[in-house]
């Protein structure tokens, strides 16, 4: 089963790609969001040429020999690029076994918990507090995740004040049965970072993400081996090399890769199956509602690892505007603060048409 042709539909935000193989299947995935137009361009340029005529059914030896081939590119653009034909292999061996991806990895297709993800900072504690508590009431959600500190931020908040504020208002405001994270995002030194973390414990967080900046590994384990709550992270990091030093130093508690950064569902698999040998959870990165909440949605209904619940935006046009009208019918209906995986053949999901018209157009294919 010969690949013959991998296409990409993409804009500066979101890049679908399908691949054909010679007898006529078909599967669909994506690679990584945000600048979706270059990552659509190594595809093409560093990733099929490795792969058109080889065998659709090898996932893992078609990921680790395109890795190889392209040794020289060992960062975050050939990853999301090789992300977007894994998850299409994916989609297309599901079709072909007529189950879903989930399925295919030796999961049960069910609705899972999630916990609703604010991505914004520039809204006050009370403003924050009021909206979540919306969603709670119309949806269900008992678990939220929110903003302190600020982006990279060297210890300085995104305004004076704020992360001191936001933290105890939201358990004021959520009550004592409500599950509630935070995330830093690289924002603190070590000494800060532990300084929050005492008042994250005392107001009962239970899951503190990347505290400090995440490239420093140190910095982030001496934070996990200072605090009794769960230290997370990962959502950035793309090599395995570098996951095995994470896992094996235990910088974290709780990894957090993302299946569209990391290079796709086989790779995710991987750092999943060397969380578990370790015994620690996996609780996946997914920020926005494209395809990426979707695989992530099928890995954790498979992994025996799986973390409490799946990371799920509730951010809508105002703050992704180009993450509307992706599908036919979202995936991504929430009932009593939970999803339900599609049982349908691979993603179970279908593009709309619409978009994909709309969107620049590239193709490879066999000579």
């Amino acid at each position: 089963m010969k690949i013959k042709s991998i296409e990409t539909f993409s804009t500066q935000y979101v890049g679908f790609v399908r691949v054909t193989t010679r007898d006529g299947a078909q599967g669909w995935g994506q690679v990584s969001t945000y600048n979706a137009d270059i990552s659509s361009l190594v595809l093409h340029r560093q990733v099929a040429p490795w792969a058109l005529g080889e065998d659709a059914r090898d996932i893992d030896s078609l990921v680790d020999s395109i890795t190889e081939r392209e040794h020289k590119f060992p960062g975050s653009y050939l990853r999301r690029a090789i992300g977007g034909l894994d998850t299409a292999l994916w989609d297309l061996h599901g079709k072909l076994a007529g189950k879903s991806v989930c399925e295919l990895l030796g999961g049960t297709p069910r609705p899972i918990r999630v916990y609703a993800s604010s991505m914004k900072r520039d809204v006050t504690p009370a403003q924050e507090a009021e909206r979540l508590l919306t969603l709670r009431d119309r949806d269900g959600y008992d678990a939220f995740k929110f903003r302190i500190g600020a982006e990279c931020g060297h210890d300085v908040d995104e305004w004076p004040g704020r992360t001191e504020q936001i933290v105890p208002m939201m358990r004021k405001a959520m009550g004592d049965g409500t599950a509630l994270l935070v995330d830093a995002n690289s924002g603190f030194s070590p000494k800060r970072a532990i300084e929050v973390g005492r008042m994250l414990e005392d107001n009962g967080i239970s899951h503190y993400e990347e505290p400090c900046p995440y490239w420093e590994l140190e910095q982030t384990k001496e934070v996990t081996d200072a605090l009794d709550i769960d230290v997370t992270g990962g959502e950035q990091d793309c090599d395995l090399v570098n996951w095995r030093r994470i896992i094996g130093m235990r910088a974290v508690d709780i990894v957090q890769p993302d299946v569209s950064y990391l290079g796709g569902m086989t790779r995710t698999l991987r750092v999943a199956k060397m969380a578990e040998t370790a015994g620690l959870p996996c609780t996946p990165h997914c920020a926005n509602l494209s395809l990426v909440t979707l695989f992530t949605m099928h890995l954790l209904g498979a992994i025996p690892n799986a973390g409490k619940y799946l990371e799920f935006s509730i951010e809508g046009p105002d703050y992704y505007p180009w993450q509307e009208g992706l599908y036919e019918r979202s995936p991504y209906d929430i009932t009593d603060g939970k999803v339900t995986i599609p049982d349908a053949p691979g993603w179970g999901v279908e593009l709309s048409q619409a978009w994909l018209d709309a969107a620049d157009y590239q193709i490879s294919e066999m000579s």
